[in-house]
């Protein structure tokens, strides 16, 4: 499974946790996020690839009271099982890197690096 997913933290603005691979994940998130409106949750398909959103399964907030909304771009054989935000959830989301990752991080007062 390659993830490039985007998000921020309590006191850190948008930023990509996991590049997917790519030196600059941007290009590639912006080509499958380019037809998904702004919903806070979604999961829309283009070609192999997922462009998946949802609000923080935990109802985390920044300092500004927003909750915190995770994207990720899916891709590979992951991509060809989820469907729905549900599956996404399932497959992506409550992999233990991903959400214990989070749960390490998004407190923290500077920004991370990308680590994908």
């Amino acid at each position: 499974m390659s993830l490039i997913w985007a998000t921020r933290g309590r006191t850190w603005g948008i930023r990509f946790l996991l590049d997917g691979g790519f030196d600059d994940p941007l290009p590639e998130y912006d080509t499958v996020f380019s037809d998904v409106g702004d919903e806070p949750a979604t999961c829309h398909r283009v070609g192999r690839k997922v462009a998946l959103r949802f609000p923080d399964p935990l109802g985390r907030i920044d300092r500004s009271g927003r909750v915190i909304i995770h994207e990720f771009v899916v891709s590979g054989p992951t991509a060809d099982g989820i469907h729905t935000v549900d599956d996404g959830l399932r497959l992506v989301w409550n992999q233990p890197q991903i959400a214990d990752e989070y749960a390490r991080v998004w407190d923290q007062p500077t920004p991370v690096s990308a680590s994908g």
